[in-house]
């Protein structure tokens, strides 16, 4: 087997708050294979989204490492992680996180803006995003003109557009009815698994593990166990309906 493109080993999360000690994770080590789907799933306070965050580099462990694709996250500095994240991860959030001022295509063509890309080529790569997502007819529209659904999808194109080898999912449908997440959840698998991409979903809800080749249950900072899924698209779909 080739090697993992995410290596975590004893890592740790002290929090601070007064005299008292929060442990947010507590010995966590994981490897994650490229083209992997992953399913973090927890409740409220299980750690899920620290361990997110010390993935992303968005927080320092208290201990421990955290390796992508041959990069120790931990050791980088701000405006070093910055160039990392630019060209190794893509991410989705919750609540969308699109610029209100911004087109469909603009907010797309962000994450391209601080390599060294032409400003037409940008766009045409955001276009192209779009038509990916189903957005075509959508591409001078701003947030406030979509539903929240197709604001999703912006954010799918937005997140895929770079090409990076990791996508970082934050309760990607959790302001979404049922129906729009079977959609949004299927274009992000198709999306991946055609690029052979990793993805990691964070989410409390049981229902789109269904998604993932590997789900991580986390409890109380620790990873309390791995389930393995080997279930076709098909299945996945039907299921979660």
């Amino acid at each position: 087997m080739s090697k993992p493109l995410i290596q975590i080993s004893d890592l740790n999360k002290v929090y601070k708050i007064g005299t008292e000690k929060v442990i947010a994770l507590d010995n966590v080590s994981l490897d994650i294979q490229r083209g992997e789907i992953c399913c973090i799933i927890g409740t409220s306070g299980s750690g899920k989204s620290t361990l997110l965050n010390m993935i992303a580099g968005l927080e320092k462990p208290s201990s421990g490492t955290v390796v992508i694709n041959g990069t120790h996250v931990e050791k980088l500095n701000e405006s070093k992680l910055a160039i990392f994240r630019q060209k190794n991860l893509g991410f989705i959030f919750q609540s969308y996180n699109l610029l209100p001022t911004m087109t469909a295509t603009e907010n797309v063509a962000m994450p391209l803006m601080f390599s060294s890309i032409k400003q037409s080529v940008r766009d045409k790569k955001a276009r192209e995003m779009l038509k990916k997502v189903g957005l075509s007819h959508r591409l001078s529209h701003k947030p406030t003109q979509m539903s929240g659904g197709q604001q999703q999808r912006v954010a799918i194109a937005r997140a895929f557009v770079s090409e990076p080898c990791l996508i970082l999912a934050d309760e990607p449908t959790g302001n979404l009815d049922s129906a729009t997440t079977v959609e949004v959840m299927k274009m992000m698998v198709d999306m991946v698994r055609k690029n052979n991409q990793t993805m990691l979903i964070v989410t409390h809800e049981p229902e789109l593990s269904v998604y993932a080749d590997k789900v991580i249950h986390i409890l109380d900072g620790k990873i309390d166990k791995i389930t393995v899924n080997k279930k076709d698209e098909t299945e996945k779909e039907s299921e979660i309906k």
